[in-house]
């Protein structure tokens, strides 16, 4: 994944987990109003907070994003550095050949088998609006006995950091 310097100082902290993380669940809502969540590929995220993603023109998302307003949801999660990012915003999708030629890579081949040229190839544009994050500073070690000392002195956990960033 490609990411570019932030403009705003705030997205630079999101932009870090994001290029950390990279693997998404993208929540879209279908024809009957139920959220429905995918795994996805940032191919991007650019210096403005847009997430790019690659996927196929005929895939539901493609339909659910476009008859429901465009909102839509991608969240981030590495349970290991207990680093976490939700992220909604707008989305659309569009083709543009020189985007494309710019965020390919063989990573992608396996769902596009006709490479660059694969005729179900489109872009998502995820436009944020809002971030959320939570990072922890510290190791699993050190975790585990703030959650154990909450536990014991029925204290609340305190650790880590919890942000929400407007673009």
């Amino acid at each position: 994944m490609e990411t570019q310097q932030q403009k705003n100082n705030d997205l630079a902290k999101v932009k870090e987990l994001v290029e950390d993380i990279r693997i998404a669940m993208m929540t879209t809502v279908d024809e009957s109003d139920h959220l429905v969540s995918r795994p996805m590929a940032v191919m991007q995220m650019d210096s403005d907070g847009t997430l790019w993603f690659f996927t196929k023109k005929s895939s539901p998302k493609v339909d659910q994003i476009e008859h429901n307003e465009q909102r839509i949801n991608v969240s981030f999660a590495d349970a290991d550095d207990a680093s976490y990012v939700s992220i909604s915003g707008t989305a659309e999708e569009l083709y543009d050949r020189a985007k494309i030629d710019e965020l390919w890579s063989a990573a992608a081949k396996p769902w596009f088998p006709e490479g660059k040229d694969d005729p179900e190839l489109t872009l998502l544009k995820v436009h944020t609006e809002m971030a959320e994050y939570w990072d922890s500073t510290s190791s699993r070690m050190i975790r585990f006995f703030e959650m154990a000392r909450a536990a014991i002195t029925d204290d609340t956990y305190k650790e880590g950091e919890n942000r929400k960033v407007y673009n």
